[in-house]
C-alpha cells in the first residue's frame, strides 16, 4: 500500500511575557493581565483555532515545550492553494496568531469586551512543501502594539512552528454499508480494491465464533423487538483471499430510552471491535468499543465515544480515545487526534496483531491517528478513512480500522429515532 503526502503543522509550546514596565504601567492597555489570554490561530481556507497562551510571570517560569496547541494538516491541493497568490490587499497566505485578553460575551449582564494584545504572522513558503521536517519558528518574538521609548516591544510571545511529514492512507466504501461493499484505497484518480465489507442483521449463527460475545435474551414478540430495538447487526473485513481479519458487531442494542423515542445518552447503543486472536485460531479478540447515542436540540447530532480496550479485555480497563458530535442532518467527521481531542492520550495503541509493534499515543508522538467521514440521516454514505501511515504496520492493522468506520457510520442509522407506539385503545377508536 502506497501512502498519499500529507504535512502536519503544528503550533505549540505558547507563553506570553511582558516587560517590567509594561506589566506595572498601561501605557500598552493591559494592566497587568488580570483575565486569561486566548489565541486565535488563522490559516487561510481552514476554520479558526483556539487556545490557551499561559502567561510567564517570572524569569524562572518556562514553557511546555511539549504542547501542542493547534495543528493544521495539509495535503497537496491545499498547499497548492496556499502557495497561489491571492487578492491584492492578501498576496500571499499567512499564518496569522492573534492574541487575546479576556472573553467573548458578559458576565451578569455586563459586557466584557476582547482586548487584542498583539499579532504574530509568519509567511506561507516554497519550504511549505518539500515534504521534510523542518523548524518554522521557535522562539519569544515581540507582538505588542505599542512600543516603549527602548524600542522593546511590550508584550512577547513564545511559540514553535513546525512542519512534519504526515503521510496517510486512504480508503473508501464504494457503497453504503448495509449494501455489503467493496473498500477501496485511493491513489489519486486510482483506485486499489484491498478489503470486502459484508454486513449481517441476522442472528448469529451457532457456529460462527462471535457467537461467544453475543447476548441471546429476547423480551417480548419478534415484532415488536424489530420495531424497538436495533440489534444483531455485525459487519466482518475481509482481505483479498476472503479471510475475516477484523469485525464489529452491536453488544448493548440500540433501543430508545424511558419516555423518549430515540438512543439517549443514558443507555447508549455500543459496538465491540474485534479482530482474530493469532493465539487461539478460530477466536477473536476485543480491541474496542464504540458507544453512541443521539443529542436532542435545534439541530440533532450522534455522539461517538470510543474506548480502546486494554489486552483486549471487553470488561476490563479500557482508555477514552475519542468523543465526536456527528451532524445528524448533514454527517460529519469522527476523528481519532491527540492534539484535537481535550484529553491527550498517555499510553501506547497496540498494533491489532499484538506483533510487538506499537504506534505510541504520547503527546510527544501523537497526533493524527485515523479519520472517517460520513454522511447523515437517510443519506447514501460512502464512508471516507484516512490512516497515519505510522500506525500501520500491516493490513490487519488497517481492517480493524476499516470495522471501527463501519461502525460509526452503521450507528448514524441506528440512532434514527423510533416510532412512537401507537395505543391499543386508539387501534379501535372508530
Amino acid at each position: 500500500m502506497d501512502p498519499q503526502a500529507f504535512i502536519r503543522l503544528s503550533i505549540g509550546s505558547l507563553g506570553l511575557r511582558l516587560s517590567g514596565t509594561t506589566l506595572n504601567g498601561t501605557k500598552s492597555g493591559i494592566s497587568a493581565l488580570s483575565s486569561p489570554c486566548v489565541c486565535e490561530i488563522r490559516l487561510r481556507g481552514f476554520p479558526v483555532q483556539t487556545s490557551s497562551v499561559p502567561f510567564i510571570s517570572s524569569p524562572e517560569a518556562t514553557v511546555d515545550n511539549y504542547n501542542v496547541a493547534s495543528s493544521f494538516y495539509l495535503e497537496e491541493s491545499d498547499l497548492k492553494a496556499l502557495l497561489e497568490p491571492g487578492c491584492f490587499y492578501a498576496p500571499h497566505a499567512c499564518l496569522e496568531i492573534v492574541v487575546f485578553t479576556g472573553h467573548k460575551g458578559g458576565h451578569c449582564g455586563v459586557g466584557i469586551k476582547r482586548q487584542q494584545v498583539g499579532t504574530f504572522k509568519l509567511e506561507v513558503g516554497p519550504e511549505w512543501g518539500d515534504g521534510k521536517p523542518v523548524t518554522l519558528f521557535n522562539g519569544w518574538i515581540g507582538i505588542g502594539k505599542n512600543k516603549q521609548d527602548t524600542g522593546k516591544p511590550g508584550a512577547e510571545l513564545h511559540l514553535r512552528v513546525k512542519l512534519d511529514p504526515d503521510p496517510r492512507y486512504v480508503f473508501q466504501f464504494e457503497d453504503k454499508t448495509k449494501l455489503s461493499p467493496q473498500i477501496v484505497q485511493l491513489q489519486g484518480n486510482i483506485k486499489q480494491p484491498i478489503f470486502s465489507c459484508k454486513f449481517s442483521q441476522d442472528r448469529v449463527s451457532p457456529v460462527d465464533p462471535l457467537n461467544n460475545f453475543w447476548s441471546t435474551s429476547v423480551d417480548g414478540s419478534e415484532l415488536d423487538v424489530e420495531k424497538r430495538e436495533r440489534k444483531g447487526w455485525k459487519v466482518k473485513i475481509h482481505d483479498l483471499s476472503g479471510s475475516a481479519v477484523a469485525a464489529a458487531f452491536i453488544t448493548t442494542p440500540f433501543v430508545p430510552s424511558t419516555g423518549c423515542d430515540w438512543v439517549a445518552k443514558s443507555n447508549p447503543g455500543a459496538w465491540l471491535i474485534v479482530h482474530p486472536d493469532v493465539c487461539r485460531p478460530g477466536c477473536w479478540q476485543p480491541w474496542g468499543k464504540l458507544e453512541a447515542w443521539r443529542e436532542r436540540g435545534i439541530r440533532d447530532t450522534i455522539c461517538c465515544r470510543f474506548h480502546l480496550l486494554s489486552e483486549g479485555q471487553e470488561n476490563g480497563g479500557d482508555l477514552l480515545m475519542s468523543e465526536i458530535l456527528i451532524s445528524a442532518e448533514k454527517g460529519g467527521e469522527f476523528y481519532i487526534d491527540t492534539d484535537r481531542q481535550v484529553r491527550a492520550a498517555t499510553s501506547p495503541l497496540p498494533s491489532p496483531r499484538s506483533s510487538g509493534d506499537f504506534a505510541a499515543l504520547s503527546p510527544v508522538a501523537g497526533g493524527f491517528v485515523m479519520s472517517c467521514r460520513v454522511q447523515g440521516d437517510g443519506k447514501c454514505s460512502k464512508p471516507l478513512v484516512q490512516l497515519a501511515m505510522r500506525h500501520v504496520t500491516c493490513v490487519e492493522d488497517a481492517a480493524i480500522f476499516m470495522a471501527l468506520a463501519a461502525a460509526v457510520d452503521l450507528s448514524i442509522e441506528a440512532c434514527r429515532p423510533f416510532r412512537r407506539r401507537l395505543r391499543r385503545s386508539s387501534r379501535h377508536s372508530w
